[in-house]
This record gives structure tokens, C-alpha cells and sequence, in this order.
């Protein structure tokens, strides 16, 4: 059974839900942020315990509420911060609770996203970002081939690019797409071909793809079918094949052995009804995006069509990683196509996100804790 949630005014946006996902959320404590740079919207997805029930015993509904931003893409979150890449820029927004606080209906939110800080990247076709252990953020810079993070000086600071990448170009040589941090440090990649030419994955873009680790430089396994959102999570790593439209876990060990033979070393977690791509965990549950996928050259041809069809879906499935199986989702029927990543907040019930055009922008201030003893305006801090 499914319950609708509110449409946006802006938008024919609008979306259903599983009747469990109210009081899953509840009983998790958290919200999720889901990017989607084809609708180009932030979304924030968010239990709203004090809505009327939905009828079916659950308390409250899911909630979700838009906010637009230029084509974002990559998310990563890390303590009170919150980074989205865009277009052209990395936007980092911070956690004020004060603020959250002061929003009406008062005592409803218990997090509220200021912008804090903007890095003009130029285009650079942003992909996934993360958060390394000592707070740098790290970029999938699919434009120029390579894993790169920010500094004050320059448009981006190149890190890493895998060793069949002859240079650095604005050419989109082998697709750079997902990263995975372990132990706080960017570990594994994925990438939709080994090529070295302009748009050069596109030719085998079915059964092209594959998993690198970037300390070695080692191939973990190749010709995987349009692989995104790699995580290493409970000392396993997991990644998305969407071209299968399915979540994986690699077995390293059966890998190790023979990277080119996928069938032994990709054990499949779940078979999903769209494009998986995003993703992320909390306890035993994988919170998975699924998009339709445009009907153009760039989708043709992949095992997910052939599977499914025209009856795909959009939207965040939630899955449980050791039996497989669904225990809800949150579905799109109208207004939003395509998802890239999935972002869990943690002990985060109601956020708000503020865009930069929001009155609260400009009369919200982050003072040092020495000034704010000496200031007069705490209200508004």
C-alpha cells in the first residue's frame, strides 16, 4: 500500500510512499538527502510525525520538500557540515541549530543547512564527493579524468587519475564516477571504461565499466555494466552495477584471483526496478537510488532495459543488505526522473536546507564562541 505525500507548488513533483517508511524513519531518527540534477533539486526526506496518520497505523508521513539548485550531483556530509556539488561550484552548507530552533511552526525542525562557504569549480562535471577523517573533501572530477579536492588558489587540485588516463582534459575519457573511503581516506573508484580517448567509454559502455583501487592502481573488476556509488561498509565493499539495476558485494579475495571474471567475485544483493545509482547505509538497511533513465544512446543497450523495459522506476528503495529483500520505498511519479546520490543524515528527524535567495541567509550569523560572549545579538546567532 502506498500513501501520497504533498506535490510542490513549483512543480508537477510528486511522490508516494510504502506504508512502513513513516515509522521506519521514526524509528531510525533520520532524514535522507537525495540530489537530482535532472529536475535540478535538493531534496530533503523527512518524517513529519506531527501530519495526520496516513490511516495504516503509521505515525505521521514522509515528507518531501524541494529546494532548487543548479544541476547538483555529488553529496557528502560529515558532523554539522554538508557539501553538494553543483554545475560550477561546491556549495558547503553548515548545520545551525539555533536556527532550526527560530523556523516556524517553532520546535518542528532539529537541523537547518546554512550556505557557508562556495568554491567555483568551473565545469567539471562534478560526481560523487566524500568527506576524508581529517574534514578534506574529495571530488570525482569526471570532466578531467581524475579525484581531486579545493584549495583557496585553484579551480580544483588534481590527486589521482587512473594510470590508462594519458592526461589531464576536459574530455570525459573513461567516465570517473563513484569513490569509496576507508579507514577516512579514498580507496576505491569506479569508472564506466579503461579508456583514453574523448568520451572513449561510450563504445562498451554495456559491459565496459570497472572497480579500481586507487592506492595500487589495480583493476578489482572489470566489465561491470555502468558500476556507480562504491562504499566500503562493515569492512565490506559494496557497489551499485546499474546497467544491471542491482547492489552488489565484491568478494576481494575472488577478485584478488581473477578481476576479469565478474560472476564469481560480485555477489548480488538485490535486482531493483531502475537505474541504481546513490547509495548509502544505516544498520542492516542499504538506502538506494533508482532512476528511469533517459531513452537515449547513452542507456541503450543495458541488461536493466532489456529486464524491465519501459517499467522503470525512480525513486529510494530501501533494502535489507543480508536477505535482500525490499522493505520500502519512496517512489516519484511525477516531476523527478533521475536520482544520483543518496545521503542519510543521522539522529536528524526535520531538516531544512536554505537557499541562497532566503531572507534567513542574511540574518543569520556564525560567531566565534569569544565573540558571541561579547555580542549583544545572540537571537540571531
Amino acid at each position: 500500500m502506498t500513501q501520497p505525500t504533498s506535490p510542490s507548488q513549483e512543480l508537477p513533483l510528486h511522490s508516494v510512499y510504502t506504508a512502513g517508511m513513516p515509522e521506519l524513519f521514526a524509528q531510525l531518527n533520520i532524514s535522507l538527502v537525495v540530489s537530482t540534477y535532472q529536475a535540478g533539486k535538493v531534496i530533503l526526506v523527512r518524517h513529519d510525525a506531527e501530519a495526520p496518520t496516513n490511516g495504516y497505523g503509521a505515525t505521521g508521513v514522509i515528507n518531501t520538500h524541494f529546494r532548487t539548485f543548479p544541476k547538483p550531483m555529488g553529496l557528502a556530509a560529515q558532523g554539522n557540515r554538508l557539501a553538494i556539488g553543483g554545475q560550477k561550484t561546491v556549495w558547503e552548507f553548515h548545520n545551525m541549530p539555533a536556527v532550526a530552533r527560530k523556523i516556524d511552526p517553532l520546535g518542528k525542525h532539529d537541523a537547518c543547512y546554512l550556505p557557508r562557504r562556495i568554491h567555483v569549480t568551473g565545469d567539471i562535471d562534478i560526481h560523487e564527493m566524500a568527506f576524508a577523517g581529517d574534514g578534506e573533501l574529495w571530488i570525482v572530477n569526471t570532466r578531467f579524468g581524475c579525484l581531486c579536492t579545493l584549495d583557496a588558489d585553484h579551480s580544483f587540485h588534481p590527486r589521482w587519475r587512473p594510470p590508462f588516463v594519458s592526461a589531464y582534459a576536459p574530455e570525459d575519457r573513461c567516465h570517473l564516477n563513484g569513490l569509496a573511503m576507508v579507514d577516512g581516506r579514498p580507496k576505491y573508484v569506479t569508472a564506466l571504461g579503461d579508456t583514453d580517448t574523448p568520451g572513449g567509454w561510450r563504445a562498451n559502455k554495456a559491459s565496459g565499466g570497472l572497480l579500481m583501487d586507487i592506492e595500487t592502481n589495480e583493476v578489482v573488476l572489470a566489465g561491470l555494466s555502468m558500476p556507480h556509488s562504491p562504499r566500503w561498509y562493515n569492512n565490506q565493499l559494496y557497489v551499485l552495477e546499474s546497467g544491471q539495476g542491482s547492489l552488489a558485494r565484491v568478494d576481494l579475495e575472488a577478485a584478488r584471483r581473477s578481476p576479469f571474471t565478474i560472476h564469481s567475485s560480485l555477489l548480488t544483493i538485490a535486482q531493483l526496478p531502475g537505474f541504481t545509482r546513490g547509495l548509502d547505509f544505516y544498520g542492516p538497511l542499504a538506502f538506494i537510488g533508482l532512476s528511469q533513465v533517459r531513452d537515449s544512446a547513452t542507456f541503450s543497450e543495458l541488461p536493466l532495459i532489456e529486464r524491465l523495459g519501459e517499467e522503470r522506476t525512480c525513486g529510494v528503495w530501501v533494502v535489507h543488505i543480508e536477505s535482500g529483500q525490499t522493505l520500502g520505498f519512496l517512489r516519484f511519479e511525477s516531476g523527478v526522473q533521475e536520482i544520483f546520490a543518496v545521503q542519510v543524515l543521522h539522529n536528524t528527524r526535520f531538516p531544512e536546507l536554505l537557499e541562497w535567495e532566503d531572507e534567513r541567509v542574511a540574518q543569520s550569523y556564525m560567531l566565534p564562541d569569544a565573540a558571541l560572549a561579547e555580542t549583544s545579538l545572540a537571537e540571531w546567532v
